[in-house]
């Protein structure tokens, strides 16, 4: 990507975009605070949508940092004129509410950064958005951050995008790496990610057995169409698979006709930073890691529509299939068969293909598990609900749709919903890991405990519970595998530990430290020449 003329004009269309979404968090709280609630908030303590900070008599540096966070992430509240001793760990202590001096003057001090360009780059808040609370006897700001759209983010400070962008996590606020940025400003595109010349793949490199098996199946869908009598590279082109570069007059693949009909090799070469991985863990004996697995081995293309091809079969042949006829056609095809399918589907056209990452699908005894690289354009809540559909890849999408994978625009995922509902099985957990640049979507084929807790998980209400619970269990996992690799290589550095998470080496130092402080490792030595140690507790 050529990225100055890019962040130009993203710069441009930040500040001329309407906001329109605020987020459920937002709309739940709606900017009018009590005491009570933030006596109610802060007994929860600091979290993903809360920052308390030491505010007398002039704004924290750092409130930005967590403007810049909240709004590239889930939105979220900072209460100036608190302080938090993260190293108590009596609830009750932990917070000191000290209040501001002159309240009106730090908003006004506030307003003016906010609607500083040389600042942060786009103002999000409204007048509502900020305001003064008495907590017990003194004044607090509250400042409420929305979340921003995926037309407006990053949002970042001080001119520069690659150095003072931040997101949050259940730990703080942290700089964004370069490919978190860069993929941000990718989603900020409206056309999408596929539509991308690949230049000097032509179609030599599409694989015509694979393109025919993708015409027939047109075909079939499509029988009257007059691209049914178009020559390969015409009806490719008509797909948005091939396209002309304006300038040059050159003709090219784009990324969506590449991943999609390319040749293994060509795929390959291009996108060296993507897997694709299907792997069967069902009916395991003993140490078997898997019973059946789909990855590239020689023997097959490994383009996007030969993965799903194969893949699919594989998913669904254990789902359940009444037997039903309509006329003299036995009719097998369930709900659930077509919820994996567009689970499938969706895991390819919203992922980020440009990123380091793997398209991954896990058989289980009792679930299926869709990995893909990248992070969600809208929030998780609008996701469930449905009625919006911000594909990455547009191209993929439509090529996909027009031999009958994917649902209308916004339904397909209240169609897995609406699925797993009617087998009263536990809701779909979407899971967004920033940690690791990617989203996973868990199908799990065991019922709901109680109808109760059906009733509640099909309404929605526990959606922003689910995103902190989901952030929460990844930061637990890179923790454990963290003292692991300590216990087994005491001179492991920091960034050999990022570099096998594929976590960035400031989210590592911020648990490895964390760890330090909760007894679980420590250091021996210098920085250089030392060594970590695994502090074992007594049994």
């Amino acid at each position: 990507m050529n990225f100055k003329p890019f962040c130009c004009q993203l710069k441009e269309k930040i500040c001329t975009c309407h906001i329109f979404f605020v987020s459920l968090h937002a709309f739940l709280i709606y900017f009018m605070l009590t005491t009570t609630e933030i006596h109610q908030f802060l007994e929860q303590g600091e979290r993903l949508t809360l920052e308390c900070k030491r505010c007398e008599t002039k704004l924290p540096n750092s409130l930005w940092d967590t403007y810049s966070a909240f709004a590239n992430s889930y939105g979220g509240t900072i209460l100036l004129g608190i302080e938090e001793h993260r190293e108590e760990t009596d609830s009750s202590k932990r917070f000191t509410i000290q209040g501001v001096a002159n309240p009106d003057k730090l908003i006004t001090d506030f307003w003016n950064l906010a609607n500083d360009p040389n600042k942060v780059n786009v103002n999000l808040l409204k007048d509502d958005d900020v305001q003064i609370v008495q907590v017990d006897g003194v004044n607090v700001i509250a400042i409420h951050v929305p979340r921003a759209d995926y037309m407006t983010r990053p949002v970042f400070l001080n001119n520069n995008p690659l150095k003072a962008t931040f997101r949050r996590n259940h730990e703080g606020d942290y700089h964004c790496s370069d490919a978190e940025v860069r993929m941000m400003m990718r989603d900020a595109n409206p056309d999408g990610n596929d539509r991308m010349l690949i230049e000097y793949y032509t179609m030599d490199d599409i694989d015509i057995p694979t393109l025919d098996r993708y015409r027939m199946l047109f075909k079939i869908d499509n029988p009257d169409h007059v691209w049914n009598n178009l020559s390969h590279e015409d009806f490719l082109r008509q797909l948005g698979g091939l396209a002309t570069d304006r300038v040059t007059g050159k003709e090219w693949l784009t990324m969506a006709g590449l991943l999609m009909f390319g040749k293994g090799l060509p795929v390959r070469d291009r996108f060296d930073n993507l897997r694709m991985d299907y792997i069967d863990r069902t009916d395991l004996i003993g140490d078997q890691r898997y019973s059946d697995r789909l990855t590239y081995d020689g023997t097959w293309e490994n383009n996007l529509f030969n993965f799903m091809r194969t893949v699919l079969p594989r998913l669904t042949r254990d789902l359940p299939r009444p037997f039903a006829m309509e006329g003299m056609q036995r009719m097998d095809d369930t709900a659930q068969h077509k919820a994996v399918r567009e689970a499938m589907t969706n895991a390819i056209i919203h992922a980020d293909f440009v990123t380091n990452g793997i398209l991954k699908v896990e058989k289980f005894d009792d679930a299926f598990v869709f990995t893909n690289p990248g992070l969600l354009k809208l929030p998780v809540e609008q996701i469930y609900a449905g009625g919006e559909s911000k594909a990455r890849n547009q191209r993929m999408q439509n090529m996909l749709r027009m031999i009958g994978y994917g649902e209308n625009i916004g339904s397909g995922f209240p169609l897995i919903l609406n699925a797993w509902n009617e087998k009263h099985w536990v809701k779909p957990e979407l899971i967004e890991q920033p940690e690791l640049l990617q989203v996973k979507l868990k199908l799990s084929i065991v019922n709901s405990d109680t109808p109760e807790e059906r009733d509640q998980k099909s309404s929605g209400k526990s959606v922003q519970k689910s995103v902190q619970k989901s952030t929460q269990k990844s930061v637990q996992k890179s923790t454990q595998k963290i003292v692991e690799f300590v216990r087994e290589n005491p001179r492991i550095t920091t960034q050999e530990i990022a570099n096998i998470l594929g976590i960035n080496r400031s989210v590592v130092a911020r648990h490895i430290k964390n760890l330090q402080a909760q007894g679980v490792i420590r250091r021996v030595g210098p920085d250089k020449g030392g060594h970590w140690e695994v502090i074992e507790k007594e049994k």
